[in-house]
């Protein structure tokens, strides 16, 4: 009994799903994480905050994000 052939250009489709759920939440994560890196810094530059009080705008964002994603 012959075997079946596998064609040159098959995909393993269940690891390339993997990977692209992966890379979209490394993408969201990314976008996330700088938006709120902007907020905390014209927090702490702008609005009076400092360095400690931006730092902690930047950790409160991030935990929210953590939530609400």
């Amino acid at each position: 009994m012959a075997k079946k052939a596998t064609p040159k250009n098959a995909m393993d489709y269940p690891e390339h799903e993997k990977t692209y759920e992966l890379f979209l939440k490394f993408s969201i994560w990314t976008t996330v994480s700088c938006v709120a890196l902007l907020i905390a810094m014209a927090a702490g530059f702008f609005g009076g905050f400092g360095l400690i009080g931006g730092t902690l705008v930047f950790i409160v964002l991030m935990a929210i994000c953590h939530f609400v994603i």
